[in-house]
């Protein structure tokens, strides 16, 4: 049976890494999601200010129900990568870059004219690429209402995405597992070597622990 390991991770008061959740599932719904996150705030989890997702069904939906006042952003990398899916081998160099003019926009306002722009352009040929991006619009361009710094870390899952391929690495000569354990002890392992030089802070740390103060003053407690 195919399974897929889910991993969550997060960024502490401190600005260093850490792994919150491994987890070995069949699928993913709202459901699943909803007992991941509800067993985070159970282990003392207590706020989670900004998530930053893949956009997996069901997620931004759990994340409403077990943090509601979390800001939640999909990823733009994997946006990037769902519209282009649409579009065919020719014409997606040019369908990126303009694309480009949405997530570097300087506001939610010059990103939304950058959108129309694209379907403007293209929407007749890729309706189904422009639909992609205004179906989850608040929570793409959610990152336009931060500081640039705080953008960087925000606007994609990148911190994830580079861990999971360490896994991979760790885990790809393993054609299959004997039990779920095996799994969870292999990926375990895989994590805990990735994670030793995790030791410090994410660049510009304090810059931006300095923001988030100011924007979540009443929720971010040192």
């Amino acid at each position: 049976i195919d399974k897929t390991i889910f991993v969550g991770g997060g960024l502490k008061k401190d600005g260093k890494r850490e792994v919150l959740r491994r987890r070995l599932g069949k699928n993913e719904s709202a459901s699943f999601w909803l007992s991941v996150l509800t067993d985070l705030k159970a282990r003392g989890v207590e706020d989670i200010l900004v998530t930053a997702t893949d956009n997996l069904k069901g997620f931004t939906e759990a994340i409403r129900s077990v943090f509601p006042l979390s800001t939640k952003q999909i990823c733009i990398v994997h946006q990037i990568r769902n519209a282009c899916r649409f579009v065919v081998w020719k014409d997606r160099k040019p369908f990126t870059a303009d694309m480009k003019g949405i997530y570097t926009a300087p506001n939610r306002d010059a990103a939304q004219l950058a959108l129309d722009q694209l379907e403007g352009k293209w929407g007749q040929k890729y309706g189904y690429a422009i639909k992609s991006w205004r179906e989850n619009w608040e929570e793409l361009t959610a990152f336009l209402d931060f500081p640039l710094e705080i953008r960087k870390i925000i606007y994609t899952t990148n911190i994830i995405e580079n861990l999971n391929g360490k896994i991979r690495k760790y885990t790809k000569n393993k054609l299959s597992y004997p039990t779920d354990e095996a799994v969870l002890k292999s990926v375990f392992l895989a994590v805990m070597e990735a994670t030793k030089k995790w030791t410090m802070p994410i660049r510009d740390w304090g810059m931006i622990l300095n923001q988030f103060m100011i924007m979540f003053e009443n929720r971010l407690k040192l």
